[in-house]
């Protein structure tokens, strides 16, 4: 199970949406340090402590991440800052 997930409607192209989703993980690697890959539209990424994946379908991103234990405490921060990154990259 995972510990936050989110789901977003778009009305972007695959293209602007898999554009969106790159800047979206460049966001996350930044802030929270993160390595990411793609297989077709998943984008993979993790670190230490953290792992998931934002899969995209043609209106819909969905955000599925993990969390450690030790960053459980942290969840409220780091779920805010997916939504705000998820707002500003796939509109609210």
């Amino acid at each position: 199970m995972h510990d936050i997930v989110i789901r977003r409607i778009h009305n972007l192209s695959p293209d602007k949406a898999r554009a969106a989703a790159e800047r979206l993980a460049a966001q996350l690697k930044q802030e929270f340090n993160l390595s990411y890959d793609w297989s077709e539209s998943t984008l993979r990424f993790k670190r230490t402590g953290i792992s998931g994946e934002l899969a995209l379908q043609e209106r819909e991103a969905c955000i599925q991440v993990k969390l450690s234990f030790l960053l459980l405490a942290l969840k409220p921060r780091i779920e805010a800052e997916i939504h705000r990154h998820f707002d500003e990259n796939f509109g609210c």
